[in-house]
């Protein structure tokens, strides 16, 4: 470990272009692997496994080289595309994204080992299609230019796609239709709202130029009624991709009749799209919306965990019994993430990489005994633990992860989503318990389905003789399961490995919300605000929260320690250490606030007394000019000058 992160800083040194070749390597070989004869299925087989693992050797040179205590992006590039448009190639990772582009890496050469013998018609097209959608994951996810972002977003459909219509089950087609309808109308929506932010970001550059950069879009100024809108549109968008309730319906189909490569590239990684959009786009560019939206959002969330749970109970085809595991996995993902809390935001983007590995590797078992049955109804199976000694405790172990068993990587990620929703503020105290309540009633449900579907297909006795001839595991299939049975173990009994990550992403995810909280609010800007979660606690308890308690708690490192920034290659370095609060502070009087609803009230009062703080502490700081204060919120006047976000 210690040479890979030796590697990755030396590479740093020199200035090599890290991400950039993590990006396009797997494009790279798409292109030798166009270049093969259809005919020497073996070369093409070896040629796209080869490739794939490289890339997965970059991604971990990357994770270890990765500097988990800084909050700003990381390998970050930045170079004109289409300059008289403002559209750059600016691309970077902080700890959010950094896991799901491992998470991406890492299942690419699973996959593509998985379908040796499983895919027989073009194989050569379907290694294309998978190294292409590869590119476009990753690609969306490095983003900072919200245009490269739409590119890759939309870029990622065309092999999607193709892997559901060409290599797909009988209903492929309706399937394929209905998949690419609603993404295509939800990113339609997402565009809209673009191009009217980005029509506003002449307003904030230095040149008074518009721009797509995420810099710019996050300076811009939005009331309360524009920022419902764009929030809207936008979250219509990342809720399909979830897909949240009552946008589900295209998932089960496109799951059951997607190839088992298919299966869990759209399970491990392109429905986290979905949370990371509202991660990285949504919430940030429109915090006034987010707050007043989160206690809706959040009903629908345990609709669909609720929902969800009680349809997979009744599901007869084992792989449409896991597709509506999904849509309930990913309803604790959005509970936790509009909980607003520090607990529940980790615990919801932790849940992201955790479903990745559980549920991808449930889909690759499924596979599996598909390749041996060719059936998946659960009526035809039983008995198959006494064929399958060694699948079924490796089934074993990955269901009971996707059950959220203590130990495993499940466990982890919903009780910090349960934990950060109890104590919300922005779910109006005894609101968020009660939802909090019924999303574990969720977690019960889940293995229960689980259980009873094992219980059925692996024990009992053998009815069908079919099942009496079966062979137990391949060395090959070994092979492509034990990375994610060690994922499970490593990231639930030491969770902190995935968390040490996020936690300084998710802290300057709430500076930055709060700032462009503050700003909507029109109260004076607070470039000092440093503590993640302040708004909400405030909302709770109308006090501004302790900084020693937030260490104690282990929810912050220590802010002295915590550079704000990292500066992108060949920039100045500009880390400032973000003051601390005052103790002796006092509130602002109500009284002394306009009438405005109860959120909006402790809202104020805290921006009021964070005003007073950040007057004396800038000082001390040496943050006393427009431009210091500037730097030290993380953002730049123009996408050419400043500090990332």
């Amino acid at each position: 470990m210690r040479g890979l992160e030796s590697v990755a800083l030396l590479g740093m040194d020199v200035q090599l272009p890290w991400l950039s070749m993590l990006l396009w390597l797997p494009f790279a070989v798409a292109l030798l692997v166009l270049l093969v004869p259809s005919e020497q299925r073996a070369l093409l087989r070896g040629l796209a496994l080869a490739g794939s693992l490289l890339v997965a050797a970059l991604g971990f040179v990357l994770l270890f080289g990765f500097q988990a205590d800084y909050r700003a992006y990381q390998y970050s590039e930045s170079v004109a595309w289409i300059p008289q448009f403002g559209i750059r190639y600016h691309i970077g990772m902080d700890g959010i994204s950094l896991w799901l582009v491992v998470l991406t890496v890492l299942l690419t050469p699973i996959m593509i080992l998985s379908s040796f013998k499983a895919i027989e018609k073009r194989p050569k097209e379907y290694y294309i299609s998978l190294l292409v959608l590869e590119t476009a994951v990753i690609g969306a996810l490095v983003s900072l230019d919200v245009f490269l972002f739409y590119v890759f977003w939309e870029v990622m459909l065309v092999p999607m796609f193709l892997l559901i219509g060409i290599w797909g089950g009988e209903r492929r087609i309706y399937a394929t239709i209905k998949f690419l309808l609603f993404t295509m109308v939800g990113s339609l929506l997402m565009l809209v709202g673009i191009l009217y932010v980005y029509f506003h970001t002449n307003t904030v550059t230095l040149d008074q130029q518009y721009s797509f950069a995420l810099n710019d879009f996050l300076q811009v100024h939005l009331d309360k009624s524009e920022q419902l809108w764009l929030y809207g549109a936008f979250f219509v968008a990342f809720a399909i991709k979830v897909p949240l309730f009552p946008l589900h319906t295209w998932l089960p189909d496109a799951h059951t009749e997607a190839p088992t490569a298919g299966s869990v590239i759209l399970a491990a990684v392109l429905l986290k799209l979905g949370t990371y959009g509202l991660v990285r786009f949504a919430m940030p560019l429109f915090p006034y919306a987010a707050i007043e939206t989160a206690p809706l959002v959040g009903v629908l969330a345990v609709i669909g965990i609720i929902y969800a749970s009680l349809v997979a109970l009744v599901q007869r085809d084992v792989k449409r019994l896991i597709a509506y595991s999904s849509v309930a996995h990913l309803g604790f993902v959005v509970l936790g993430l509009v909980a607003f809390t520090p607990q529940g935001f980790e615990g919801g983007v932790f849940q992201m990489i955790a479903h990745g590995v559980s549920t991808g590797g449930l889909f690759l078992c499924i596979g599996i005994i598909y390749e041996r049955r060719h059936t998946r109804q659960i009526k035809d199976f039983g008995g198959l633990a006494k064929q399958l000694p060694v699948f079924a405790t490796f089934f074993m172990i990955i269901l009971l992860s996707s059950a959220a068993l203590p130990g495993t990587n499940g466990f982890v990620g919903e009780f910090l989503v349960l934990l950060g929703t109890f104590n919300s503020g922005t779910l109006s105290g005894a609101w968020g318990r009660t939802l909090t309540v019924f999303a574990a009633s969720g977690m019960v449900l889940g293995a229960v389905y689980l259980l009873w579907m094992y219980q059925r297909v692996m024990f009992g006795p053998i009815v069908h003789e079919e099942n009496k001839q079966l062979k137990d595991l391949k060395v090959r299939e070994v092979i492509y399961l034990l990375p994610i049975i060690a994922l499970i173990f490593i990231m639930g009994v030491f969770p902190n490995v995935v968390l040490d990550h996020i936690r300084p992403s998710a802290h300057e995810f709430f500076r930055v919300f709060n700032a462009r909280l503050a700003h909507t609010l029109d109260q004076a800007p607070a470039p000092t605000l440093s503590q993640p979660g302040a708004i909400i606690e405030v909302w709770e308890t109308g006090q501004v929260p302790n900084q020693q308690k937030v260490g104690e708690t282990g929810q912050a490192p220590n802010q002295q320690k915590m550079p704000v920034g990292l500066p992108v290659q060949g920039e100045p370095d500009a880390r400032l250490a973000p003051p601390q609060p005052r103790p002796d502070a006092e509130p602002t009087p109500d009284e002394a606030l306009p009438e405005r609803n109860p959120r909006d009230a402790y809202a104020a009062r805290m921006l009021a007394v964070l005003s007073q703080m950040s007057a004396v502490d800038s000082a001390a700081q040496g943050l006393a000019t427009p431009e210091r204060r500037t730097a030290a919120l993380g953002l730049s006047l123009s996408p050419r000058e400043g500090v990332e976000p």
